[in-house]
């Protein structure tokens, strides 16, 4: 996973897809009318610079463009949870996994992959600690 960080914006969008992909930048905005007063062409404008980062890739079908995700969500939430962790609370140590048992994004299957990339971050930021 790219070390890019995804605004708040882009992880709402990055959430949605991750639910479901690949959807059309009018399904994508039609989802996330309940979360930002915009118009069409901002979710578009939105979805083009994600592009342009590498979040997102883009096909199109018939006249429609279909975005995809292209940053995985574990490593992009556990990325937000360390940072979260670290930062806010100021605890030292690994992540707890056990923070992730509740979240309706998170299946259960996958909370195993999330900790080893929680684990991963951790020994990455020893090793910058100790460079």
């Amino acid at each position: 996973m790219s070390k890019l960080k995804p605004n708040a914006t882009e992880l709402t969008i990055l959430k949605l897809l991750w639910k479901r992909e690949p959807r059309s930048a009018r399904d994508i905005h039609d989802d996330l009318e309940s979360f930002f007063s915009w118009g069409y062409s901002s979710t578009r404008k939105t979805l083009e610079r994600m592009c342009d980062k590498g979040l997102l890739s883009e096909t199109k079908q018939a006249n429609k463009k279909i975005y995809t995700a292209e940053v995985a969500k574990l490593p992009t939430l556990a990325l937000y949870a360390q940072e979260f962790v670290k930062q806010v609370l100021e605890v030292d140590g690994p992540v707890p996994v056990a923070m992730f048992s509740d979240s309706r994004l998170i299946d259960v299957e996958e909370l195993d992959e999330l900790e080893q990339a929680l684990n991963d971050l951790e020994k990455q930021q020893q090793d910058k600690d100790t460079n």
